[in-house]
């Protein structure tokens, strides 16, 4: 079946190192690792060449949104990995959840966080809120990021910066389509839910997240997210990314309903090994674009 093929890339424990990988001058490496309720992944980049030495992804056994489960989960994974023993002179984290929320820059107040969250979100007193400033499109994004793995890496690997994937999503997809002609929908496709960004008239339109349990779900969304934007099925495009590839049964469906559905290309500034397959760059957009 098709859609093993989609989960294949999901499940399956993955590890890509270049035959030339040294990692005997630290002041060279950077470390850019991703944390989501599904998995771990990390890769090691040359900061001289620009070049991607290993990407490692371990999916977890049992996905948890308790804290201290997940912390239990990213503490097996960071441990019996290697590489991530070896030190580096530059460490970013990403934190892969849907609690977040996109704030114009004009409205924001850095004392008011609770109140951007707790219309979309249940949120407790004593959750730690942060926030990311997007360059250069005048937008917030005020999210909840996972603070005691957090504090985990900082005993493990030193000082380091963290950002929300909605971010590096988001500046990625502004950056590159901004001033496109056509709106466009975006999809980053997770295991259980998905991240939706469109954009239309040189600007940001929306940016959401939604639960689907299968592909009726999955196109129910998309469909009635782009009527309430007026946009035409017939007309704007839909780019899908993340754990999807060209034929599954997302793929398909979207196809069904929209005339214009692409796959994302990669456009990260990184030299990718030629392991580095088209299928494995979608998987891991936001981790091969946070650098």
């Amino acid at each position: 079946m098709v859609i093993g093929l989609r989960y294949m890339i999901i499940k399956k424990k993955i590890q890509i190192n270049k035959s030339t990988a040294e990692f005997n001058k630290p002041e060279e490496n950077h470390l850019s690792i991703q944390i989501s309720l599904d998995g771990f992944s990390f890769c090691a980049i040359n900061k001289v060449s620009k070049s991607v030495e290993t990407l490692g992804h371990t999916p977890f056994a049992v996905s948890s949104n308790i804290p201290h489960k997940l912390l239990e989960n990213v503490k097996e994974a960071f441990e019996n990995e290697p590489v991530l023993q070896k030190k580096f002179s530059s460490v970013s984290v990403t934190h892969v959840n849907n609690l977040a929320s996109i704030v114009p820059k004009a409205l924001f107040d850095e004392n008011s966080l609770p109140q951007y969250l707790k219309y979309n979100l249940k949120i407790y007193r004593n959750d730690f809120i942060a926030f990311d400033q997007l360059l250069n499109h005048d937008l917030v994004n005020v999210y909840i990021p996972f603070v005691n793995v957090n504090n985990f890496l900082f005993d493990k690997l030193g000082e380091f910066e963290y950002k929300h994937s909605g971010t590096v999503l988001l500046q990625s997809l502004l950056d590159l389509y901004r001033f496109s002609e056509k709106p466009h929908i975006f999809i980053n496709v997770r295991e259980n839910y998905f991240d939706l960004v469109a954009i239309a008239n040189n600007q940001l339109q929306l940016y959401n997240s939604f639960t689907y349990e299968n592909k009726a779900d999955f196109i129910y969304y998309i469909l009635f997210t782009a009527e309430q934007l007026n946009f035409n099925p017939e007309y704007f495009e839909l780019v899908l990314t993340g754990n999807v590839i060209k034929n599954d049964t997302l793929y398909e469906i979207a196809y069904q309903y929209i005339r214009n559905v692409t796959l994302i290309e990669s456009r990260s500034n990184l030299v990718l090994h030629e392991s580095f397959t088209d299928d494995i760059q979608r998987q891991f957009y936001i981790l091969l674009h946070q650098y």
